[in-house]
């Protein structure tokens, strides 16, 4: 029987585990096949190269298996780096996003990450990016918006016979 091929497997492969690690639950299966290939004789650094994990991480899989069960191979809490802003913070944010700009004592009608950037420097004494207020802007539940000028001397009448798809 001739064996099957792919066509760019390199890229397939980076395809394939970037899918991989999307999910929770991806990553798990993945867990499992590294310790299936070891139950079958395989070894780590084998395992390893054939999944594009490191030797040591296909150890440590198979060390919790040991040690704790399945449950090892479930992911636990990925705490990351921690928040520079409290509960407190937010509720504050929050509650300023709900007024004006100008009654908080900032220039404008309407928010936007710098204004909101420079409001939490001011309020608080953080400091955060630009794009990192824009982010806070959509966890908070609120939608960014920018007021659009309309021309002053535009003439309605003319501006649908400009139209693409208006009927003349």
């Amino acid at each position: 029987m001739k064996p099957l091929t792919v066509a760019d497997s390199e890229t397939i492969i980076l395809a394939l585990q970037d899918e991989i690690r999307r999910s929770e639950e991806s990553r798990y299966d993945h867990r499992l096949h590294g310790l299936l290939l070891v139950a079958h004789g395989r070894t780590c650094p084998e395992v390893a190269a054939l999944l594009g994990d490191a030797p040591r991480t296909v150890e440590y899989w198979i060390r919790g298996f040991e040690e704790r069960g399945l449950a090892a191979l479930r992911e636990g809490d990925r705490s990351g780096r921690p928040g520079r802003l409290s509960a407190k913070h937010l509720r504050g944010i929050n509650a300023a996003l709900r007024r004006m700009p100008r009654e908080m004592g900032l220039g404008g009608n309407v928010w936007d990450g710098k204004t909101l950037a420079a409001w939490i420097k001011r309020q608080y004494g953080i400091a955060l990016g630009v794009r990192q207020c824009q982010r806070l802007f959509r966890r908070l539940g609120f939608r960014l918006r920018k007021p659009r000028p309309a021309l002053a001397q535009a003439d309605p009448q003319r501006q649908k016979a400009h139209k693409k798809n208006s009927k003349r």
